[in-house]
């Protein structure tokens, strides 16, 4: 385990997947730190490297891990063939390139499952894309739950010191608002804990915002901190989880990137979401550019460890030379990091 092996998926092959990929493989640190695997479609990456030369890498194209070398300077590819190059385009949303992204996430689970692979990490797919494809699925988190038998699951975020968990993602708000459970608050309670103490936090102080304005206000505005969000701090705080809440979400993030505490449980998805790329996303106003596309994706609650990308497919960016490959770095580091504490 000094040096993992990370399965990678390519994501949507229209997108900036493979591109950021590419880049990655040329870091000889990477190496250093894992054994990586690209699980996707050679001849797609044999056409970004005609477009982008200074992407260009050797690939060795394998069907069985056993035949991957892991040696710096050779991209090893699980060669899937889901894409006819001959009608396939950059850019595009299409089923094509869906069929394929989700066949590549299908794959790496495979391998996870059957333990030929210590991690995964995902590339961006497109939802239009996978579910004109026929793959009716929110997202990566859903296929993972899906393929590995996981009834009850949840997504983190991160980025440097900031770490969310949340109660429900992939919903609308109407929806979101009736999640607000206590046995699914506690469950996000524990995964958080669980998931803290895997990445060396010896004794974890996790934080559980409110659903309302000031929490609630004493149930001025909305009782779900008292009828729910409390006794499930509560109940935890008994079986002897560092937890505090429920906290104003208005305040809770900064406290937590102040170091109050280790990671902080959201109600829903943009209450999470929007704190973490705050940090992490730096856009360029003169270069028009994205100087920093930070922050990773983690499932909790899984039998195997995945981690994520934490953009989308960036379609408007694919072949421009651009694309920035950060946030899957780090998605790479806190695999390995989770696959050596396992």
């Amino acid at each position: 385990m000094d040096r993992p092996i990370v399965g990678i998926t390519m994501g949507d092959p229209a997108s900036i997947g493979p591109e950021i990929s590419l880049k990655v493989f040329q870091n000889p640190e990477l190496y250093q730190k894992c054994r990586p695997l690209l699980i996707g479609d050679s001849n797609v990456l044999e056409k970004v490297m005609e477009k982008l030369p200074d992407r260009k890498v050797k690939l060795n194209k394998i069907a069985d891990v056993k035949d991957a070398r892991f040696v710096y300077g050779v991209m090893d590819v699980y060669d899937m063939h889901e894409v006819d190059i001959n009608h396939f385009k950059f850019g595009e949303v299409s089923k094509m390139a869906g069929n394929a992204a989700f066949q590549y996430v299908k794959k790496v689970i495979e391998l996870a499952n059957h333990h030929e692979i210590d991690a995964t990490v995902t590339n961006a797919l497109n939802k239009e894309a996978m579910n004109l494809a026929g793959h009716h699925y929110a997202g990566h988190t859903e296929i993972y739950g899906k393929f590995t038998n996981t009834p009850n699951y949840t997504m983190m975020l991160a980025h440097e010191n900031l770490r969310v968990v949340h109660v429900s993602t992939h919903v609308s708000l109407r929806q979101a608002c009736d999640m607000v459970k206590k046995q699914r608050i506690e469950e996000c309670i524990r995964l958080a804990n669980e998931v803290c103490r895997n990445l060396g936090i010896v004794q974890p102080k996790v934080a559980v915002a409110g659903l309302n304005p000031h929490a609630g206000e004493d149930g001025l505005f909305g009782d779900e901190e008292i009828k729910e969000i409390a006794p499930a701090v509560k109940n935890m705080q008994i079986q002897g989880i560092d937890v505090e809440g429920p906290i104003p979400a208005d305040t809770v993030f900064a406290k937590c990137i102040g170091g109050m505490y280790d990671i902080v449980v959201a109600m829903y998805h943009d209450q999470g979401h929007i704190p973490v790329k705050m940090v992490g996303f730096h856009y360029d106003k003169e270069k028009k550019k994205w100087n920093s596309v930070a922050g990773i994706n983690v499932t909790l609650g899984l039998p195997i460890i995945r981690t994520s990308v934490d953009h989308g497919t960036a379609f408007d960016q694919v072949l421009k030379g651009t694309a920035n490959e950060i946030s899957l770095e780090n998605a790479i580091d806190y695999a390995i990091k989770l696959a050596k504490n396992k």
